[in-house]
């Protein structure tokens, strides 16, 4: 049960340039029942989160240009500073129109002028880093080489047994995730009972160790994106894949495409040739966007036509029946 006699904070921003709340956010929750974030009937988005200063509990709604949070918990200030990064403010759009500039003069004008027009569709779209790369590090494992539905019920498992009360009026069934050591000392049993094999298991436990440097990478001066990328791949069970989803979410970095994915590369080749292809042609393809290439890609899968579905598709495993 939340309590609701914590004070609230709140703050009001209003940000340069158009945001889309749903677009820039949408890359955070991880399925419609994420105990770590909501989107509730009146458009507000809930974030349920365990920062620097402990747990916090954010509401973010956005009206006439003005993004207003209201924060509540030991996290609340934290929280409210970095609500802007959240949104975007640190993405360097005038980067992105370079780079379109610099591929549109450098043989790629057809290509350039299309990410350029799925870009017009979607003004508002922001790279926001959360700056919190745990939280980001745990539901990426357990998405590796499954499908959503359960990757997300091992989550909602784990959070809703391990997890803590959220702070404030945080609508029901939200809960802050437990931090690295609880995370160290789940049990086998609980792991199989969320549904998530001995490997996925392992690969969080032996990265909650390495918790502290990990996050240390999301405040770092540059970025640390590159940083970030090299301790992530460090640590086994964690490939490019993982990396690259860690850092679109924690760091907001535009250049880390999802190389690994079982759909993106079909996508984006489908989108520019006309073909699907493998994640070493999609590379080639976005090569011209270095710098942007994630941006380029999630343009495409927002507004290109997918390809025509064929062949199985992964099916739903049970582990907890094993």
């Amino acid at each position: 049960m939340t309590s609701t006699a914590v004070r609230e904070r709140e703050r009001r921003w209003r940000p340069t340039g158009a945001l889309d709340l749903v677009l820039t956010l949408s890359p955070h929750p991880h399925g419609g029942g994420d105990p770590a974030w909501r989107r509730t009937p009146d458009g507000a988005f809930w974030r349920v989160c365990r920062t620097p200063d402990g747990p916090g509990t954010l509401r973010v709604t956005a009206s006439a240009g003005e993004v207003l949070g209201q924060a509540w918990g030991p996290g609340a200030e934290w929280l409210l500073d970095t609500l802007p990064s959240l949104l975007g403010a640190d993405d360097d759009v005038a980067a992105f129109d370079d780079v379109l500039a610099r591929a549109a003069s450098s043989g790629a004008a057809r290509t350039a002028a299309y990410v350029t027009e799925l870009a017009a569709r979607n003004p508002g779209l922001r790279v926001g880093r959360s700056l919190r790369v745990f939280e980001a590090l745990v539901p990426a494992v357990l998405e590796q080489k499954v499908v959503g539905m359960e990757a997300w019920r091992a989550w909602r498992w784990l959070m809703r047994r391990y997890g803590e009360a959220a702070p404030g009026p945080a609508p029901e069934g939200m809960v802050v995730i437990p931090p690295p050591e609880v995370w160290r000392r789940i049990p086998s049993w609980d792991w199989h009972r969320a549904g998530a094999e001995a490997v996925r298991a392992r690969t969080i436990v032996n990265a909650a160790r390495y918790a502290a440097r990990l996050e240390a990478t999301a405040t770092a001066p540059s970025g640390g994106c590159a940083e970030a990328d090299r301790l992530l791949r460090a640590l086994p069970g964690i490939g490019v894949w993982t990396s690259a989803e860690v850092r679109q979410r924690a760091h907001g970095d535009p250049d880390a495409p999802s190389v690994g994915d079982f759909h993106l590369a079909g996508h984006v080749g489908y989108a520019l040739t006309g073909q699907k292809v493998d994640d070493a042609a999609m590379l080639e393809l976005l090569e011209p966007f270095r710098g942007q290439r994630h941006r380029v890609a999630w343009l495409i899968a927002l507004g290109a036509p997918r390809p025509p579905a064929r062949g199985p598709r992964m099916s739903v495993r049970d582990y907890r029946s094993f």
